[in-house]
């Protein structure tokens, strides 16, 4: 019987099943991310492991396993009671709202310190697309229309193109890796911001100038910023609408 049970072992690690099972939870981790991300499972949802597997049509066990990386990453937390725990999605909080903000500015702002010191000819490549990005939000401001692109999807590409140009892998991993949880925010708010896009834009000018300059200094404290008033004006909304998934 041992030599069976050994023989399976050395089976199932010749044809990947273990690295099938990893591969499971990454794929069951990502889906649900994404479902809690785009609001389909909104703040404050109970997690019920079963209608989660019939969702993704996996067993328990990799969404269990990508239950536990959530809740690491804080899209979910563990309720207790007297009698039982369960996984709930996490709130959105101001003061969630402004740890994420302050890690994802820190991060861009040493990715912009590098693409400032790209050379003149591709900084002004990079400040070219920048600019005709910002135009489309300055004239979503000025029309007051969320007709085409969306603030969120435009705001990101521009944040992107940045990140892109300056950043080595570790800081491109750490930015995947916060950049989803303040994304759940920028989707249930973001069309309430178009009153503040005008500010958003000016500081998105502010980064251009500072990209072009070369400047790293500036570029930094201008990306810094810019996530630092974004809370700011998120935080405003909020207030009007009410934190979403903590009553």
């Amino acid at each position: 019987m041992a030599n069976l049970i050994a023989a399976e072992k050395k089976k199932n690690r010749r044809s990947g099943v273990k690295a099938e099972h990893g591969t499971s939870v990454t794929t069951a981790f990502r889906q649900i991310r994404e479902l809690i991300v785009h609001g389909r499972l909104s703040p404050g949802t109970w997690i019920v492991e079963s209608d989660l597997c019939d969702r993704l049509h996996m067993s328990r066990t990799p969404v269990r396993g990508a239950l536990y990386l959530l809740q690491r990453e804080g899209y979910v937390k563990e309720h207790r009671n007297a009698s039982k725990s369960r996984m709930v999605v996490t709130s959105l909080t101001k003061e969630d709202a402004n740890e994420l903000y302050s890690i994802i500015g820190r991060i861009e702002g040493l990715a912009g310190r590098q693409a400032a010191a790209l050379p003149e000819p591709d900084r002004l490549v990079l400040a070219e697309k920048l600019k005709r990005i910002n135009a489309q939000l300055i004239r979503i401001a000025q029309q007051r229309t969320l007709e085409g692109p969306s603030i969120f999807d435009l705001d990101r590409e521009f944040h992107h193109l940045v990140v892109s140009a300056g950043a080595g892998p570790r800081l491109i991993a750490l930015h995947q890796a916060i950049e989803p949880q303040a994304e759940r925010y920028w989707r249930l708010y973001a069309s309430s911001i178009i009153n503040n896009l005008t500010s958003s834009t000016q500081e998105h000018q502010a980064i251009i100038d500072a990209l072009v300059a070369g400047d790293s200094g500036r570029l930094e404290e201008a990306l810094d910023r810019n996530w630092e008033n974004g809370c700011t004006r998120l935080a405003q909304v909020i207030d009007v609408f009410g934190e979403r998934g903590s009553w």
